[in-house]
This record gives structure tokens, sequence and C-alpha cells, in this order.
């Protein structure tokens, strides 16, 4: 006891064979890193082609268009064993333009690429080459992507249904614009971890927004696209990305794979050969993104002008979707969904204009996990893809993606209309949610708005005086040369086999292999080895903790009340702006609603009645607007003729209506619904589609409740119709049932043998 107390944690005992095994893995180590040099000069002199796991061939060249640029569109092969349906819209696949090359999308089989594929969708790609074209902006890619929808429908003319656009990170911006500007290209548009609100976020979630006020805005980026002679190098991007995690850049990733090296050395050289390939913008694609997105923050507010016009993101028409996650520290929520308050100021805006928002919310994964996580492919990907039939079913409104795994579950009602492991919702969200996102509030905006004018007065200065010397002294020979000693690219070079020392590396890594001792990981001196890891992780964030608190402050000084913005006031916010718009757009809805409230008949009656019990559950169910579809092909005379409706169409026109008029629409019902039968058969459609048949004694039926009694129905008679209208579809044997498989499993989009 006193050995114990004199000694209480003894150093571990030295282990011949732990050392034996460190040295191994140093060995292997590094021989690793000799690969990853060895891939990065490879994949230069292969010309960087996109890091596709799937074959591809190219469809359109934008080098072959009147306005060439860099783009290309490609049509991914699936493998031998998925079945492509030919009548299942197309999916387009469209990476960022962030410094890296092109591939992340479709990195690997559970991918967004992988997952459309096993749905049976045919899969395009828009690729893009490490240089540019000289003359290249903007606008040039954002002509030459419409060209290639417009491509992709021509060759799907068996497909009633537009394409879905999948626009990973900046590409999520870059298609929302053209959505705005050419809606007839789009069907849903899913933006993944997109960064379309540059302002938003906090101190703590992003901390990289206030880098651009200690550069004094964006001619910092104009200067050193000068410097590469109209070239602007990728891989700053990359340092800056490298930089906001350096207990990661400069420790973790490389321990990670040091610690566990004979199994992280696949995944290490994988992700590596795609972090390492920098690609290149010309000097007006850079200032127009940073001008107009980062510092500017134009996009949401409108203010961008393309051709002339300004691109207004209320004129997309299709379904968004958008992908965001707690653990990205580049797109984090608020700046991926803070959008939606200043371009529409009021949720009812956007139901009563007919327009459909749905986000997905992650708790943990991060930037990049997003779009390769094989995770978010099984679970949230495969979901919002097999989810398509029904988020174009959904009301207009402002909605949360909600999914809740199976296992546990009690056996729900038709759970076989939404087959897999999860069961999916849509809660109705209000703009006050998508503000209680950021836990600092959008106050300190305010301070952007002075840096925008700032940068503003910067770039100009830069880009009268000095802009032409530059342009007289940088040549295109001497810049290429110097962006080859950037230490991104030397590091990956000289750690190749062009190092002398590459043959000695090799041959002791062979011998690794050969001779391999490994010590199990509860070694006493492995779990030091974790413990000093742990200890120089946590000092490096401190490190960045407090770099990042300082720049934070620097920037409320500089920038806040008491500094700059004295002289550059802040403009009014364009959540104000947008919600001043958002109240006169209602009042006119509104006026031109009421004129058409008592119009329509039992169809009309049904939509209304299933609307405001889905607003006072707080939700739709997946299930339930599928077997609306279902409900509508039977007989006539079950329905009262709901079949010869576009179902989907009127509910969505309703919606609109009861958006800006809920009150006077519930009261029209003794309207549009003249007689106790008519009554009665609707509010029984109107139960089944809930689900909330056949007994009505539960929370859910409180509105269903509440109309009988205000119409004057029977309950007993209601309960009766409601039993007799399922009753078909729950019969096992019977040809409705095998008919009404045989539709589920189409609308689902899911072939059964790639179950």
């Amino acid at each position: 006891m006193i050995a114990s107390t004199l000694n209480p944690s003894p150093i571990p005992v030295p282990s011949p064979d732990y050392f034996t095994d460190a040295a191994q893995r140093t060995f292997l180590f590094l021989d690793t890193l000799l690969d990853r040099g060895n891939n990065y000069l490879e994949h230069l002199n292969q010309g960087t082609p996109p890091l596709l796991k799937f074959e591809h061939e190219l469809i359109l060249d934008g080098a072959t268009l009147d306005d060439p640029c860099n783009y290309a569109l490609l049509r991914l092969v699936p493998p031998a064993d998925y079945t492509v349906n030919p009548q299942a819209r197309p999916v387009v696949v469209v990476d960022p333009r962030a410094g890296h090359g092109p591939g992340i999308g479709g990195f690997k089989l559970d991918s967004e690429v992988g997952v459309a594929m096993r749905a049976g969708h045919t899969v395009y790609f828009v690729t893009f080459r490490p240089e540019p074209h000289d003359s290249q902006t903007l606008w040039t890619v954002m002509h030459a992507e419409a060209m290639f929808l417009e491509k992709v429908i021509e060759r799907h003319p068996q497909s009633q249904a537009k394409p879905v656009v999948i626009g990973n990170c900046q590409a999520g911006w870059a298609m929302m614009a053209l959505n705005a500007t050419r809606p007839e290209l789009f069907g849903p548009l899913m933006i993944m971890g997109a960064p379309v609100s540059y302002w938003a976020g906090s101190s703590k979630l992003n901390p990289m927004r206030y880098a651009g006020a200690t550069l004094g805005g964006s001619w910092l980026a104009s200067l050193t696209a000068d410097l590469g002679a109209n070239r602007f190098d990728g891989a700053n991007l990359v340092d800056n990305f490298e930089r906001l995690n350096p207990a990661n850049t400069l420790w973790n990733k490389y321990y990670n794979l040091w610690s566990h090296v004979d199994t992280e050395s696949g995944r290490f050289l994988e992700f590596e050969r795609w972090w390492g390939g920098f690609f290149r913008m010309t000097t007006a694609e850079i200032e127009g993104i940073v001008e107009n997105l980062f510092v500017g923050n134009r996009l949401a507010r409108g203010s961008i002008m393309a051709d002339g016009k300004a691109i207004n993101l209320r004129n997309i028409t299709a379904p968004v979707l958008v992908f965001a996650s707690w653990g990205d520290n580049i797109t984090p929520p608020p700046q991926a969904l803070d959008w939606i308050i200043d371009t529409w100021g009021d949720e009812r805006a956007i139901a009563a204009d007919g327009r459909t928002i749905v986000y997905v919310l992650h708790e943990s994964v991060g930037h990049l996990g997003i779009f390769v996580g094989g995770d978010i492919a099984r679970k949230e990907h495969d979901q919002l893809v097999t989810s398509l039939d029904v988020i174009e079913s959904l009301p207009p409104g402002l909605y949360e993606m909600k999914l809740v795994a199976k296992a546990g579950l009690d056996h729900q009602r038709w759970e076989e209309l939404e087959p897999g492991d999860y069961t999916v919702h849509y809660e109705h969200r209000t703009i006050k949610d998508i503000e209680a996102l950021n836990p600092e509030g959008r106050e300190e905006e305010a301070l952007f708005s002075t840096i925008s004018q700032v940068s503003e007065m910067n770039a100009r200065l830069y880009k009268t005086w000095m802009r032409p010397w530059l342009s007289l002294v940088v040549q295109r020979p001497i810049a290429d040369a110097i962006g080859k000693l950037h230490t991104l690219r030397l590091q990956r070079q000289m750690l190749s086999d062009q190092l002398p020392q590459a043959p000695l590396i090799r041959n002791l890594a062979q011998q690794a292999r050969t001779q391999r001792v490994q010590v199990p990981d509860d070694h006493p001196l492995r779990m030091l080895e974790k413990k000093i890891s742990t200890k120089i992780n946590e000092v490096l964030n401190q490190f960045r903790d407090k770099r990042d608190a300082d720049v934070v402050a620097w920037t409320r000084l500089v920038y806040g009340p008491k500094g700059l913005g004295v002289i550059f006031k802040p403009a009014t916010s364009d959540a104000e702006v947008a919600h001043a718009w958002a109240l006169g757009e209602l009042e006119t809805q509104r006026a031109q609603a009421l004129q058409h409230i008592t119009e329509g008949g039992f169809a009309e009656g049904v939509c209304r009645i299933v609307l405001a019990g889905m607003v006072s559950i707080g939700a739709f169910e997946r299930r339930s607007l599928r077997l609306a579809r279902l409900l509508a092909q039977l007989p006539e005379a079950s329905t009262g003729g709901l079949g010869q409706v576009n179902w989907v169409k009127l509910l969505k026109e309703q919606a609109r209506l009861t958006a800006v008029a809920p009150i006077e629409a519930l009261n029209a019902l003794e309207q549009l619904l003249p007689d106790q039968p008519s009554r009665e058969q609707a509010l029984a459609v109107s139960a089944a589609v809930m689900m909330i048949e056949p007994t009505l004694a539960n929370p859910r039926s409180e509105i269903i409740e509440f109309l009988m009694g205000t119409l004057g129905a029977d309950p007993e008679r209601v309960i009766e119709l409601a039993r007799q209208l399922t009753a078909t579809l729950d019969t096992p044997q019977s040809p409705t049932k095998r008919a009404v498989a045989a539709r589920k499993s189409k609308a689902v989009g899911i072939d059964k043998n790639q179950k």
C-alpha cells in the first residue's frame, strides 16, 4: 500500500517488441508518403482526370462551345450488376470547384452517385479540367451547365420528369444561380453542404468568415490571381482549408496513419489522391466568387447580375433540398440555410408562391463526410433519392426531413410503403425555426456589411493603381514556375521516388512487411503513445481557438460600431428587406385567394381537410403521401372521383390558398361539401390518407373530430367508410393488393433484385 502511494502510476517497462513495431510502422508510414507523392506525379502526368469510381463517357465538352470553358458533361457507366430503369429521371451530380479537382461526389460505391445508380437512375457528372480558358467567367460556366442540362433532357425523352441535380459545396450555389435563371431545366435541386449565406454563422461555428476582414476584403484574391498571370491557384484555397484545423493538418491525420498504418494506408492514399489535386481559375472567376459571394453575400438578396438581369432565388420553382451538418466547420447550418430567411422573409410566402424547401440536419458529420461518408450515403442520401416522389408531392412550404430508424419501433401500418431501415416524415418549419439554429443570432452580420463596403473600396484602388503595373511585369511562364513551388505541391513531389533516400525507405518497408511485429493496442507503451498524441492535439486546438478568438476580437474592434462602422454604416439587413417584401406579397396573395375561396367541390374539400390535419399534426408522413396516391387510383365510387383529378397539382393549389387564408378555407367547406354524404366521404378519405383510421380515438385525429362536429357528420359512418376504403388495399390475396405492391415498388424506384 505504501509502495502504491509512492508510485501511483509506474512508468511502462521498456519493451523490445514495441520499439520494433514503432520502427516498422515508421518505415511503412514513410513508404505510404512516397506512394502519395508518386500518385500525385502520376495524376499530373495523366492530365489530372476526375477521380471517379465509375467508368464514364464524354457527352458534351465545354471546350467545343462557342463560349468555351473547361467544364464537360460525363455519363457514368453503372456496374454490371446495377439495373438502370429507362423510365427513371436522370440524375446530374455537380462537384465543387474550390481548389480541388472533381470526383468527390463519385468517390466510391457508397456515395451520391452509387445511391442514385442503385435506385435505377442514369447518372451524369459535371467535371472540369485543371486549367480554365483565358476568357472564362462564372457566367461562361453557367451557360455551359445550362447546355449540359438541355443535353441530358434531350437524351431522356421517355422521362416526363426533369433531371434531379445535386450540387456539392460550391457547386450548390452555382446550381441555385442557374436554377433561378433557367428553372425549366430542373427537377428537384439537392444542395449538399453548400454555402449560400456567407455572412451567417457564429464566431464559434465558422470563424473562417472573419478571415476576409483581416485581409481588407477581396483585393488580395485579385492580387494573387494577377501574380499568377490571370490564374488563381486552387492550392491557396486548399491551404486555407487546412489552416482551419491545424491539429488535423499537422498531426492527427499523420499520427492516425502511423499508428494504424497496416489498415489505414489504402484509405489515406485514396483520399490524398483527391485532396492533392490542385486546379486553377481565371481572375474573373475568383473575383466573381469573392466579391459577389464570400465578401459581398449578394446571392440571397438577389443583387448578382447575369446578362443584365438580377439572379433572384425566388424564381426557383422545383423543390430545393438542403443538407447541412453541425459537424461542418466550413459550411455550418446557418450558412447553408439562412438564405431562406433573406430570400423569403416568411414561411407563408414560400407556400403562397408554391415553392417547396426541405432541409436535413446531421448532428456530427464533417464537411467532406457529407459527400464521401459511407454512413451518410447509406442513410441520408439513400432516403433523399428514394423519396423524390414524395418530396415533389409535398404541399408548398418549409419542412425539415426527419429520419427515424425502424429498429426498435412497433410495426406501423403501411410500413411497406417505405421499404428499408428508416421511416421518414416532413415536419413543418417556420422562419423562426431557421433563426433559432444560429446560437449567436444575426446581429453581427452588420460587421460584414461594413467589411463589404471597405472591400469594394480597396478593390477599386487595387484595380486602378496596382493591376496595370503588374500586368506589364508578370508573365505566364514565370507565374507557372512559382506556382510549382507552393508548399502543398512540394511536400508531395519531394516525398516521392524522386527522393534520393527513396530506395532505402522502400527496402526497409519491405523488410518490415515480411518480418512484421505488432503489439496490441492495450500495450502500456501504445497507451502512453496515445496519451501523448491526445496532448499534442489539445495544444494545437488551444492554439487554433486562441487564434480564432483574436481574429474575431480584432474584426469586431476594427469594423464595429466604434470603428470603421462609423464611416461605412451597415446597410439594412437582408432579413428585414425580405420580411417587408413577404408581408406585401402575402397581402396580395390573400386578396386573390379570397376571390376563389369557395370555388371547387369534393376534391378541393378533401385537400383542405388533409392540409388542416397535417398542419395540426405538425408533419407529413412519407407513407401518407404514397397512400394518397394509391387511394386516388381506386374506383371512382370509393373516393368521389379523386382519380379523375391531378391529386398532387390540386393539393399544391389548395396549399397556396390555405397558406394565406387558413380559417376562410375551412369555413368554406360547408359550401364545397353541400350534403352530409359528401362530407362524410371527404372526412373518411382524409382520415385514410392521414392513417388515423380505423379508430379515430387518438390525438392525431383532433382536426377530423373537430370537423365532424362542425360539418354535422356521423362519426360511426365516417369510421365505416374509412375502413371500407383501406380494406381493399389491406387484403393480401386480392388483385388490388398485388397491383398496389407493384405500384409501390415503382414509386419507390428500387428494383426488387437490388434490395
